[in-house]
């Protein structure tokens, strides 16, 4: 048995910016500063850390890796004058490949790398190996391939460094980590969030760490991007696949874990090896030595392993975070929506309020000759509620003003009174520098049942990919948390959602004693079904065999196909589900296809 030695490790995770490499990098010193005050001897920080992840087609501007690539080697600089030189680094950054341009390939040829920095200098460099293509991710357009891993000597124990996307195929690091002895696969990842994921993760990392038969540390990122959420959850696991440590959901955290690893083998090994991968390619494996001496020996922390949060606890958690993100990483200060005293602008409210805090919520009441009395009580009283800022904003007359110039009756006249309150919010929020916060849940989306340029306008969608059956629960779950307060819900005094806003029947109020029943069917049945038609991509005559009503399908299906070009033109909004519209799920506007 291979005598052992300790290690002390620091997953950083962190919320980094997509863009901003000064203020990554300043944060890098930041944590690495706290890793070294807790006497770690080694620090690893996220996928993409200096640059943010995902940065899309910045990768494909010269510019750009080119600044990523100076500030790796400024911020290892940084590190040394700092005093923090001698702990090691390993952090993700763009770089590029350096080879000749050629039709197909990402213009420049873009690396998702990670860097081991240590002495002041990058001593190693490696890239992605597997390159996901599916579901949000689209890395085929933008990088090539890495096929090195960097193994470095760090006190008598061998490191390996994977990235990512190479945990979640066969083969490739994983394997080769294993053939190269190493005691420590360290992982950065940006890996984001949707339902249960935590399970499907932990399961992963320890199968892994198994398979590569050593320890491994799973470094995740945290935060907000645009319509993704990174839930954390970094992950420490034995070479057995035990659960060593693991990290809280949803933010920012220094996870950190002494482990007891087996020193490398004395024997000489080349500075350079190749192995075949196992998934058809061949990778080279690099060895460096950092230090050969192991640390001496010392009394072990406990290892903490936080708490997984309940199932709606989880995604409440994600879409406060989302919108936090989103309001603060763009630069608002506020935010504005209309309240119409239904269930979903009085959960988007509430998010909002757990968000950023009720005083930089602005709800505006826009009350027409259909609004119902409740619907006005129902908005004062969540107003009352939560104490964020309000308005009424009557729209009786301004309707009556557009439909004196055009006649319009039907549908069109509905709709105008959504577009008259769409206008209104963009408006104030043109005059005041709000973010206009839309309302509409994932069942709405999906079966076109909103109005372009109406209830459809504004800026971010905080519930866009939560259906309806979900909202009830989530807004439930929200009211029985008072009393507990987090870095995700905030002080009220009593439940935040009127309860008559969560018992009444939806409405659009756009007409005399209008329900949503008119247009859909019940949200129970419509929900299991859009779940198999939308998230799993089932036919109509998968949808019949799996027990739907046959007639039911055939509307649906129409429904949420000719909604397309309305959901092209929807506000981005914060993923909880496998798939959402938007990155996920992409179909053709134009298109003949009919389910037959």
């Amino acid at each position: 048995m291979n005598a052992v030695a300790q290690l002390r490790i620091a997953l950083a995770q962190t919320n980094p910016a997509v863009g901003d490499l000064a203020g990554n990098a300043a944060k890098l010193a930041d944590w690495t500063r706290r890793a070294a005050d807790r006497g770690a001897h080694l620090v690893v920080f996220t996928e993409m850390f200096l640059t943010g992840y995902p940065v899309e087609d910045l990768v494909l501007r010269t510019s750009f890796v080119d600044a990523s690539i100076a500030a790796l080697d400024d911020v290892a600089a940084r590190l040394a004058a700092e005093g923090l030189g001698e702990l090691p680094v390993v952090v993700g950054y763009v770089d590029r490949a350096g080879l000749a341009p050629r039709v197909g390939q990402p213009k420049g040829a873009p690396l998702d790398a990670a860097a081991v920095l240590h002495g002041g200098r990058v001593v190693m460099r490696t890239a992605k190996h597997h390159l996901p293509n599916y579901g949000v991710f689209d890395e085929y357009r933008y990088f090539v391939r890495g096929d090195r891993l960097p193994v470095f000597r760090l006190h008598g124990v061998d490191v390996a460094v994977a990235v990512c996307e190479d945990l979640w195929q066969d083969g490739g690091p994983v394997a080769v980590a294993r053939r190269a002895g190493a005691g420590l696969l360290v992982v950065p990842n940006a890996s984001p969030y949707e339902r249960e994921k935590d399970d499907v993760r932990l399961a992963l990392v320890t199968r892994r760490a198994a398979e590569a038969g050593c320890a491994l540390a799973y470094a995740n990122q945290v935060g907000g991007q645009d319509e993704l959420v990174f839930d954390g959850d970094s992950i420490v696991a034995g070479a057995d696949g035990a659960l060593i440590a693991r990290a809280a959901q949803f933010g920012e955290e220094l996870l950190v874990a002494d482990l007891e690893l087996p020193l490398a083998d004395a024997a000489p090994r080349p500075a350079e090896e190749s192995f075949d991968a196992g998934d058809g390619t061949t990778i080279t494996v690099e060895r460096l030595t950092l230090s050969e001496e192991p640390v001496p020996a010392y009394a072990p922390e406990p290892s903490p392993v936080a708490p997984r949060l309940s199932d709606p606890a989880e995604v409440y958690s994600a879409l406060v975070l989302g919108v936090r993100d989103y309001v603060g990483k763009n630069g608002f200060s506020s935010v504005i929506l209309g309240l119409s005293g239904g269930i979903d602008s009085a959960l988007t409210a509430t998010i909002a309020s757990d968000a950023i805090g009720p005083e930089r919520v602005y709800g505006i009441l826009m009350p027409s000759t259909h609004s119902s009395e409740h619907s006005v009580d129902d908005a004062k009283e969540l107003v009352d509620r939560q104490g964020i800022n309000a308005r009424t904003v009557p729209i009786e007359g301004m309707v009556t003003a557009f439909e004196k110039e055009i006649a319009l009756s039907g549908l069109a006249a509905e709709n105008l009174q959504a577009r008259v309150r769409g206008m209104i919010l963009m408006s104030l929020s043109n005059e005041h520098g709000h973010l206009v916060l839309t309302t509409g849940n994932k069942s709405e989306v999906a079966t076109g049942y909103s109005t372009l340029y109406g209830d459809s306008a504004g800026g971010y969608a905080p519930i866009k990919d939560v259906p309806k059956t979900m909202v009830w629960e989530l807004s439930r779950w929200r009211n029985a948390q008072v009393g507990t307060v987090s870095e995700f819900l905030c002080d009220f005094d009593r439940p935040p959602v009127p309860e008559n806003s969560i018992t009444k029947e939806p409405s659009a109020e756009l007409r005399p004693d209008q329900r949503d029943t008119d247009s859909l069917p019940p949200y129970d049945v419509l929900d299991r079904l859009l779940d198999d038609y939308v998230e799993q991509d089932m036919g109509k005559g998968e949808l019949i065999a799996a027990g739907h009503d046959p007639a039911l399908v055939t509307r649906v299906i129409r429904l949420v196909d000719g909604a397309e070009y309305k959901r092209r033109q929807y506000p981005p909004g914060p993923k909880i589900t496998p798939k959402n519209f938007g990155r996920d799920r992409r179909l053709p506007i134009t298109n003949r296809w009919r389910e037959s």
